[in-house]
């Protein structure tokens, strides 16, 4: 018999520094997709709006308060355990500087080197579309920590 796998909603910060680099988190060895890169983020509890989810979530993860601005993309990935719709948006840091407390390393990646990086699935059209509107190869630098 076919068990329903279950869909969550979750939004994903596309924040962008001074020099045009993307702030882009690995999910902590051990978790769910542990390794990968995302858009650092979370789910979006039952009566929120996306964009309060998101700016929940970042001062959560984070320790910031961000203003959310215009949708990039949405995406539904089928992953094995769970179906995941991913809203992400473009967001600026309005107080604070990003912290860790979930992630096992945060990176300020110039957008022409996002595809260097092993993202999750669900973030891949993110990638994508930023890439596409900067007109990006795909090339480019990781930053090192400390830059």
């Amino acid at each position: 018999m076919n068990q329903a796998v279950p869909q969550i909603d979750v939004v994903g910060a596309v924040i962008e520094n001074e020099s045009g680099e993307v702030l882009c988190a690995r999910r902590a060895p051990g978790s769910a997709r542990g390794g990968l890169w995302e858009f650092p983020g979370g789910k979006i509890e039952p009566g929120e709006r996306p964009e309060e989810a998101l700016r929940r979530e970042i001062r959560e993860e984070l320790g910031c308060d961000i203003v959310v601005g215009e949708p990039v993309a949405e995406a539904t990935h089928r992953y094995p355990e769970v179906v995941v719709r991913l809203l992400t948006f473009r967001a600026r840091l309005v107080r604070g500087r990003p912290v860790s407390r979930e992630h096992a390393e945060l990176r300020w990646v110039p957008v022409a080197a996002l595809g260097r990086l092993d993202w999750a699935p669900a973030d891949l059209p993110t990638v994508a579309r930023l890439q596409a509107e900067a007109g990006a190869p795909g090339e480019g630098r990781p930053v090192s920590p400390g830059e």
